[in-house]
């Protein structure tokens, strides 16, 4: 799913396709150099005789038109990437010119050549049509490859087609033969076969590879590198939203209105930042995202891995947060400053998560039923005076070892239309000796 944009579209496969195929195209020159002089050094005949006037213009002709598009394919590389799509014409020139030039050495050695020459030129002819079919597939260009293997196949079967009925207008040189020609075209009717399958794969690994990092970058602008990554593979790029599992975390400042009132501006904005900071660790520490800090309360969401995962991980790190939250409150008090208490509230289920752009502000978050259940059972938490409360989807997905070392107390009904039919448990640690902070202020019937 994806939603609608003012701003300019993110770059898609065609943009990503052209960018790789430019990348091939800067070493285009290279290549044309490369397949000329092999063109000059087998235009010499087994036998030491050289090829005909014609046969060296037309060289000459393919050597000057395939260098001056390799210098324009080159030139146009420098230009941003070479990524305009106006330049295509580059390529499709290109293509026809190598289809020219391996038309004209095979027609000219079944027709022609070896007439004039005398000599056997199958070698010479055909290795042009091999090099340069490679050399097209290369360009990451699938129909370029195509239509060069179709004019050249065309041309050749068409050429065999004609000396085989007409055998009396001996259009075929003296050392040319149809038992030789015939296989001769089917093994590059073969290699073209691979050469455009090969081609097709690989652009289509490549352009999955840089569209995931393209998407793995951009997301990573506001999510951690590891959950860009899990993202982009399942095809949450930027702009695209999608449904996930997710273990939501919300935490907030108890007292915090009566702590605002009562203490001066530096106290208040250093107790929040200290919660603040507190938090964002454990939830970075444990695999979570902060999704946003709203007044004194911080949103975040677990969404990497299995439910299961999600579930003892958000755990853990409401485990965390209390324990360090004692340290810093015994820091506080050693300062003789007021200490610090929160609530925390946790919920599990499906919420559509991605990046938000509505043209002007992009925002990575998550929407659903499950956040709006989230934030009443956090006001009930609060309420209860309670440091952590969890529903039942979250605790049903813990394992047993995890459960059995939990104080699970049930909350009593709400009367609230989105938590009415939720089970509800304030959550404790059955270990912990001391005054738990996770444990009920009010208590309730004990849940096995």
């Amino acid at each position: 799913m994806r939603l609608p944009s003012r701003r300019r579209p993110h770059d898609g496969d065609p943009a990503i396709l052209r960018r790789l195929q430019a990348a091939s195209g800067r070493r285009s020159l290279l290549l044309y150099l490369v397949i000329v002089l092999v063109l000059v050094a087998t235009a010499q005949g087994y036998d030491g005789s050289a090829h005909s006037t014609h046969h060296w213009i037309g060289l000459g002709v393919y050597a000057i038109f395939s260098l001056g598009l390799g210098i324009a394919d080159w030139r146009a590389s420098q230009r941003d990437g070479g990524a305009e799509p106006g330049m295509e014409w580059l390529a499709w020139t290109a293509t026809l010119l190598n289809a020219g030039v391996a038309l004209f050495l095979i027609v000219e050695h079944i027709l022609l050549g070896a007439v004039e020459t005398e000599e056997t030129a199958t070698a010479v002819s055909r290795l042009p049509a091999f090099l340069l079919l490679l050399q097209t597939g290369l360009s990451m260009r699938v129909w370029h490859t195509v239509v060069f293997s179709g004019l050249v196949s065309l041309a050749w079967g068409g050429t065999i087609l004609l000396a085989y009925l007409a055998p009396e207008s001996a259009l075929l040189g003296p050392h040319v033969t149809l038992e030789e020609e015939v296989p001769g075209l089917l093994t590059f009717l073969a290699a073209s076969l691979v050469v455009i399958d090969g081609v097709r794969r690989l652009q289509m690994a490549v352009t999955t590879a840089l569209r995931m990092e393209q998407e793995r970058t951009s997301l990573a602008r506001f999510v951690p590198r590891r959950v860009a990554g899990e993202l982009a593979q399942s095809g949450g790029g930027v702009g695209a939203v999608q449904s996930r599992h997710a273990c939501l975390f919300g935490l907030d400042l108890r007292g915090f209105s009566a702590f605002s009132r009562d203490q001066t501006q530096e106290e208040v904005v250093r107790a929040l930042l200290d919660v603040r900071a507190l938090t964002h660790v454990a939830v970075s520490e444990h695999g979570g995202i902060v999704d946003k800090y709203v007044g004194d309360g911080v949103l975040a969401q677990f969404i990497v891995g299995r439910p299961q995962a999600q579930a003892e991980a958000v755990l853990a790190c409401a485990r965390t947060i209390v324990a360090r939250l004692a340290a810093l409150n015994e820091d506080r008090r050693r300062e003789e400053r007021p200490e610090l208490r929160i609530t925390m509230a946790l919920h599990a289920g499906e919420v559509l998560v991605g990046v938000f752009d509505d043209g002007h502000r992009a925002e990575f978050t998550v929407l659903g039923t499950a956040m709006n259940r989230l934030a009443r059972i956090e006001a009930r938490a609060k309420t209860a005076d309670l440091t952590l409360a969890a529903s039942d989807e979250v605790i049903r997905l813990l394992g047993p070892a995890t459960r059995t070392s939990l104080r699970l107390s049930g909350m009593p009904p709400s009367e609230c239309r989105d938590t009415r039919d939720m089970l509800l448990f304030a959550v404790g640690w059955a270990e912990d000796t001391a005054a738990d902070a996770a444990a009920p202020e009010h208590p309730f019937a004990s849940v096995a």
